[in-house]
């Protein structure tokens, strides 16, 4: 049996965006979450908060020992660990290790490296995991939430022309918001609150070109935003 600690991540350096508040993973935690089922538990305990190894295989539709066995691989590299405070006898809860962590930016990685390649297969596996979630809310939120729900959940879609200090700002002024509400909300949650999942995608499309001199502009935005979870 390995006699190997668990990892502190807090130790590990900030990413350039989050200054003293997130992680970078280092490169054998980044390989260590780099499997399908292993991002998929420890989403569920992101999401939902712990669990033991038999709830979560309950969950995931995987085997108790299946999923104890990557809880302990996530737990060497620092990524979750033993809810004591929850469990009886034999019992072992297990929880996500608080902070926020980065991925490292796979362009500062070697083509064809295996940290490129984790660092691509846990962004996949994330990127799956949270259309799953949206799709399932979309398709079924009616027949699980009340209206107090249903009514206030939405997915805006924003539709302007920045320029990368432009979106640069709009992000630092997200961040700023996220912030306050992680801070009042992440370790103290309200009675009667619920898990809530929150997407901020904000990126230059692909296809788009760049906006012309000047002389060639309007100087206004154009902005088109639909509710597309507010089901009738």
């Amino acid at each position: 049996m390995s006699t190997d600690q668990p990892r502190d991540l807090s130790a590990e350096p900030s990413s350039s965006r989050h200054p003293g508040i997130d992680h970078v993973l280092p490169s054998s935690s980044l390989k260590s979450l780099a499997h399908p089922l292993r991002v998929r538990i420890y989403d569920e305990l992101s999401s939902y908060g712990p669990m033991t190894a038999s709830g979560l295989g309950e969950r995931l539709d995987e085997s108790s020992g299946s999923t104890s066995y990557h809880l302990r691989q996530l737990e060497r590299a620092g990524l979750v660990r033993e809810d004591t405070t929850r469990g009886k006898g034999r019992e072992r809860w297990w929880g996500r290790t608080p902070g926020s962590i980065a991925i490292p930016d796979a362009r500062s990685l070697p083509a064809g490296s295996a940290e490129r390649l984790a660092v691509k297969l846990v962004e996949d596996e994330w990127f799956r995991s949270r259309e799953t979630n949206f799709r399932e809310f979309v398709l079924e939120g009616d027949q699980v939430f009340g209206d107090e729900w249903l009514d206030i959940a939405t997915s805006d879609t924003i539709n302007l022309r920045l320029t990368p200090e432009q979106l640069g700002a709009l992000v630092a002024d997200l961040d700023v918001v996220l912030k306050r509400y992680i801070d009042a909300h992440k370790r103290t949650p309200t009675p009667g609150s619920r898990p809530v999942q929150i997407h901020i995608n904000a990126f230059p499309l692909m296809r788009g070109e760049p906006t012309a001199g000047a002389e060639t502009t309007t100087g206004a935005e154009t902005t088109t935003r639909s509710d597309t979870t507010k089901e009738p």
